[in-house]
């Protein structure tokens, strides 16, 4: 059958093409009745054939949902985020899901009310609230208003009542870099933290001062630094740690570009890593192999994260679809590992047979 090529080929130019009825072409392409596997590939061949490309809007308003996830993130430009982004990507599509991105260029003061009124009017099946909560930018966030929304699951964040949350344990990461210094035998461990305006800094300077005190070594003021994230930082960081307290011989750092700050301004005072001082950052960057000396660095499965909240996510479009009821409250936490390399042991040398 010739179609002209201003005409928009529709599902009953399938269903002729294929000598069958529009219902069956219908049910071929949403799985609703059985179709005879030769029928189904009859319709399969019309459609290659003509170029047909299904409208998933309607569809999704005749099946109330839309295969759509919105995603609201910010921070991109960091390495935590935009890993957790990939690992969203790769579970989304690996479920079918279309993603739709809407970035808050600014955290602090994004406009609430209006991402959730597009989202919604778009009909997404449900939103992964990927912006890092940061000051006060959770306020909004009440267990009622959730309940007038798509479900939504949140990524890095305290826990809330009645608010679904994918975290990585940034207090466990912290205490894993922190011990690991204290069982090499330093004494005077220094922090290089992220800015503590943000939930994960905050919790990886609370787990590195627990561990500090558990152990009764100092975990004063003095022995800290607060940092922007960038390597700039930890660079001036290491500077005034040093100027203060010249027998710090360890520093646990926020994050692997400021420790690549630290090892700069390290060498620039003729310390030895890790001789004069060991050097533990945080995300396991796939670069921190190369630094010098290796890197030794908390890896805290961000692509993981991702990909579990839209794991958590589906499973509560699903219970919605189903009309059952949605377990609200849920606190998924993934564990983070130390990967040790040079920076606090020292050439690692292969072990003889």
């Amino acid at each position: 059958m010739a179609i002209h090529p201003s005409h928009r080929v529709t599902i009953i130019d399938v269903a002729r093409q294929a000598s069958v009825s529009a219902g069956t072409v219908s049910n071929a392409l949403t799985g609703k009745r059985p179709v005879a596997e030769e029928t189904r590939a009859r319709i399969m061949q019309a459609i290659s054939d003509l170029g047909y490309q299904p409208n998933l809007l309607a569809r999704g308003l005749v099946n109330q949902r839309s295969q759509t996830v919105g995603i609201v993130a910010s921070g991109l430009d960091y390495y935590g985020p935009s890993r957790t982004l990939i690992g969203i990507d790769q579970e989304a599509n690996a479920l079918g899901y279309a993603l739709l991105l809407d970035l808050l260029h600014s955290p602090m003061e994004g406009n609430v009310d209006a991402v959730l009124n597009v989202l919604s009017a778009r009909r997404v099946d449900g939103i992964v609230w990927a912006v890092h909560e940061i000051g006060n930018n959770r306020g909004w966030v009440a267990s009622e208003r959730l309940s007038r929304l798509p479900p939504i699951v949140f990524l890095t964040m305290s826990p809330q009542s009645g608010v679904t949350v994918v975290n990585t344990d940034n207090y466990q990461g912290s205490t894993l870099a922190t011990q690991h210094l204290l069982d090499l035998g330093r004494r005077s461990i220094g922090l290089i933290s992220g800015p503590t305006a943000w939930w994960e800094a905050r919790e990886r300077l609370r787990g590195w001062r627990d561990c500090l005190q558990a152990a009764g070594r100092e975990a004063s003021n003095e022995m800290i630094y607060t940092g922007d994230w960038h390597a700039g930082s930890g660079e001036t960081g290491l500077m005034e740690l040093l100027a203060a307290r010249p027998d710090i011989d360890a520093v646990f750092v926020g994050n692997d570009e400021m420790a690549l700050g630290v090892l700069r301004a390290a060498h620039r005072l003729g310390k030895r890593i890790p001789e004069d001082l060991a050097v533990v950052g945080y995300d396991n960057m796939p670069e921190v192999p190369y630094f010098w000396p290796a890197l030794t660095s908390v890896r805290p499965h961000l692509v993981d994260a991702g990909k579990r909240a839209i794991q958590t996510l589906h499973a509560m479009v699903e219970a919605r679809r189903q009309s059952q009821e949605i377990t609200l409250g849920e606190v998924h936490t993934l564990s983070p590992e130390l990967i040790v390399r040079e920076s606090t042991v020292g050439v690692l040398t292969p072990v003889q047979a």
